[in-house]
């Protein structure tokens, strides 16, 4: 196995590791909005207010390690493009030297710097390749083109909508009340008072 061969499989590893990270920042923000919801039913205003700032920074924690873990997904698919076509410069090398030190510490600093690094390498190799992956329909482009993600996002809004309305409206329904049932109390009212006036002694 080649040097970049490795740096490919500690790139989708780490990418994985990442993930596990972002999934467990997202459970612990949901764990702080529990104990805000309970905060703020007990009446503990400062306690809710902590609770309400850890679910944030928990919130931004996630999203920060699934853009991180997205960009090195994104470049492992071009290394393995590279790799393939045998398409590897001397410069790539070096990087991926830096990128191996920075997997093993885990550092997401110095993880991000030297995706910018890779990044800049692959700018060269995509005029290089972008003929042959055209006649392949390669799948290992940098992002997901920008129309399909925001179709997606419609979509789903509007799916989540959708339910939305759906339970509004079963709320609505059970809260309106039963007219036949007034109704038929008012005829029964009014049939009572036709007999109490049909009693009373003419005047």
């Amino acid at each position: 196995m080649s040097n970049l061969e490795k740096t490919l499989f500690q790139l989708k590893f780490t990418a994985k590791t990442l993930n596990r990270q972002a999934k467990k920042a997202q459970k612990d923000e949901n764990t702080e909005k529990s104990r805000l919801k309970k905060a703020l039913q007990q009446g503990n205003n400062d306690g809710a207010r902590i609770y309400a700032s850890n679910a944030i920074r928990k919130k931004s924690e996630a999203l920060n390690l699934l853009r991180l873990s997205s960009r090195i997904d994104a470049v492992a698919s071009r290394v393995e493009t590279a790799v393939t076509m045998r398409q590897v410069t001397g410069n790539m090398t070096s990087v991926v030297k830096g990128m191996d030190r920075a997997m093993e510490s885990m550092n997401l600093e110095r993880i991000s710097l030297v995706m910018d690094k890779f990044e800049s390498q692959f700018s060269d190799l995509d005029v290089q390749t972008s003929y042959m992956e055209d006649t392949m329909a390669a799948t290992s482009a940098v992002s997901t083109p920008q129309d399909q993600i925001d179709q997606l996002l419609r979509r789903t809004a509007e799916e989540a909508n959708i339910e939305l309305q759906h339970d509004l409206a079963a709320k609505d329904l059970a809260a309106v009340p039963d007219l036949s049932a007034r109704e038929k109390i008012g005829e029964e009212d009014d049939k009572l008072a036709e007999r109490l006036r049909a009693l009373r002694p003419a005047t």
